[in-house]
């Protein structure tokens, strides 16, 4: 999966932000096919017959940027890291929601849950779905602590990129992607499964 050029979507998004109306119609095809890329990646994931299907994926992702028109754009690293960041929040919302319906409305802190494989997103709705809950929650405390490290997971498991896309979007080193990949991993691993 190979990402848009740099300065053409950068501009792009300096344009859209400063008020451009045509520049989003300008980007989309650019980013589109690396956003239904990542949507696929985590729709194989999933469950057959889930309710969620990657072109909705990608659409809803769409929306919900096009409302964060407000957001100050810095470059495509900034938008792509926001565009995993939307992902995520879809993902786990409806997680959360299929986890709530299933129990009675309430979602507990999952304690010794099922390991959180980094290569697979768990189903919705399975008890897999309350750990992937577990993890947001917990990556969520990460951010707090080592933003970095916390972006590194973000990209690399929700927004689908490998570690030389993840060091091109962070602008840092693949090696040093592969030292905050197997920290925060450890970390996660960790705090989602207390001894």
């Amino acid at each position: 999966m190979s990402l848009p050029e740099p300065a053409d979507v950068t501009q792009l998004l300096a344009a859209w932000r400063d008020g451009d109306n045509t520049a989003l119609d300008r980007l989309m095809p650019l980013v589109y096919e690396h956003l239904h890329t990542l949507a696929r990646q985590h729709m194989r994931r999933e469950r057959e017959g889930h309710s969620l299907q990657s072109t909705a994926l990608v659409h809803e992702a769409y929306l919900r940027l096009v409302d964060s028109r407000r957001v100050a754009w810095q470059d495509r690293a900034h938008f792509f890291a926001v565009a995993a960041r939307v992902m995520r929040r879809i993902l786990v919302d409806a997680a959360r929601k299929k986890a709530a319906t299933k129990r009675g409305g309430h979602l507990a802190r999952v304690e010794h849950a099922t390991p959180i494989d980094f290569d697979r997103v768990p189903a919705a709705g399975s008890d897999r779905a309350a750990a992937f809950c577990a993890l947001d929650d917990a990556l969520q405390m990460l951010s707090t602590m080592d933003q970095r490290r916390a972006q590194v997971i973000e990209l690399r498991f929700f927004g689908g990129l490998s570690v030389e896309e993840t060091a091109e979007v962070l602008g840092i080193s693949p090696r040093l992607v592969l030292r905050d990949w197997k920290v925060a991993r450890d970390w996660l691993a960790r705090e989602l499964n207390p001894a």
